[in-house]
């Protein structure tokens, strides 16, 4: 027998609450019952993103909310501006081609986080950009960017906003839509969210929509005004995604009885043990700065082969992980700590970590990376 554990960065565990709640009687999506549901629904998204501002839901992954980020604010010909620091950041800028937008890249070594300066030089240089796309948590390299800072750098400009993928920072550490100037957040429904992949979150400012009311490109099913219309009504434009709306409202309920802060707090205890713990076991973590306390990302030590790392974890020890992407293939293992996690994920982690290791012939002390992340997590 091999029992499984998912430590994966998205999905990410589902709590049995949530799965119970999900196997309830479907619902129909125009019934005054979902309509009930969805208000609730619109009610607690907005507190978990920290706005006054209307939070859309769209059935799809985190990626349809990065395209409705593109296509709904931009027209044909238009500049924008990406920060690309790994996989997801790369992903702004074959939008931004796909719907015909001029995209000026600040290229980041994957372990760095961007130069806030760096965007604020740019938009200085170029006055005519009208969207800033960054990642709050790269998830292909485990850094976060100082999102608090480039929105300092974009939110007196009146005709640029910020759009920023959290899909792997919303419900891990502290974003202030509203107070910090983010006019566009991108969430999904996978990740801290503790749901099954296929809700995509965004919310939009006053002065992104003004942006939308301007531009000219095509959008059917990803159109935010269709949608904004529909959803203040407690309607979806199209087929709602019932179950994972029920248990969306599920999770919202146990969020908020934990409470934000406490939320947070978690997550940054969470991750400090897995990043001290991987070091005390003799390993080097992959940022070279601001590491996210979604997941924690580690260089696969010399002669070992990161690829081989995650297969073990999976086949001998049931811990699905997550390896590098791209030019990172076999050079780096990605272990989330986001969600639906604790004390005892943390530890089981890093001792089978510990054991591959062994077992592929590294000279790893058994213990010491579980040791340290023990005493951390011992203490109030």
């Amino acid at each position: 027998m091999l029992k499984r554990y998912l430590l994966a960065p998205g999905p990410t565990q589902v709590p049995p609450e949530v799965l119970l709640a999900m196997a309830r009687p479907i619902i129909h999506h125009r019934a005054p019952e979902f309509a009930t549901l969805f208000g609730q629904i619109r009610q607690d998204l907005k507190w978990i993103f920290q706005t006054e501002a209307e939070v859309l839901t769209l059935v799809s992954s985190g990626t349809g909310g990065m395209e409705a980020a593109v296509s709904n604010f931009l027209s044909p010909g238009e500049k924008a501006l990406f920060v690309n620091g790994g996989k997801f950041g790369e992903r702004w800028g074959k939008l931004c081609k796909t719907f015909g937008v001029q995209a000026t890249e600040i290229k980041v070594e994957w372990g760095q986080a961007v130069d806030p300066q760096a965007i604020a030089e740019a938009l200085k240089q170029d006055p005519s950009i009208k969207a800033v796309y960054v990642q709050a948590s790269e998830t292909s390299t485990g850094v976060a960017h100082d999102t608090r800072a480039i929105a300092e750098i974009v939110r007196n400009r009146e005709q640029t906003i910020l759009v920023v993928d959290a899909i792997t920072a919303l419900g891990v550490f502290d974003l202030k839509t509203d107070a910090w100037g983010i006019d566009v957040l991108v969430a999904g429904s996978q990740k801290a969210l503790m749901l099954p992949p296929g809700l995509a979150f965004i919310s939009v400012s006053d002065k992104a929509w003004n942006l939308a009311d301007k531009a000219k490109n095509a959008s059917f099913y990803f159109n935010l005004k269709k949608e904004r219309e529909a959803q203040q009504k407690n309607q979806t434009a199209y087929t709602a995604g019932v179950s994972l709306m029920i248990g969306l409202k599920e999770v919202l309920t146990m969020l908020r009885a934990e409470g934000l802060g406490n939320v947070f707090s978690r997550h940054a205890r969470m991750a400090q043990a897995m990043r001290e713990g991987m070091k005390a076991a003799g390993l080097s973590l992959f940022p070279k700065q601001n590491p996210s306390d979604a997941l924690t990302v580690v260089s696969t030590p010399d002669g070992v082969d990161g690829q081989a790392v995650y297969k073990n974890l999976r086949e001998q020890y049931g811990i699905t992980a997550a390896g590098g992407q791209d030019h990172l293939k076999g050079k780096i293992f990605r272990i989330s700590h986001m969600g639906y996690i604790d004390t005892f994920d943390v530890i089981q982690a890093l001792a089978a970590t510990e054991m591959v290791l062994k077992g592929l012939g590294y000279p790893i002390k058994l213990g010491a990376g579980v040791g340290k992340a023990e005493e951390l997590l011992c203490q109030k």
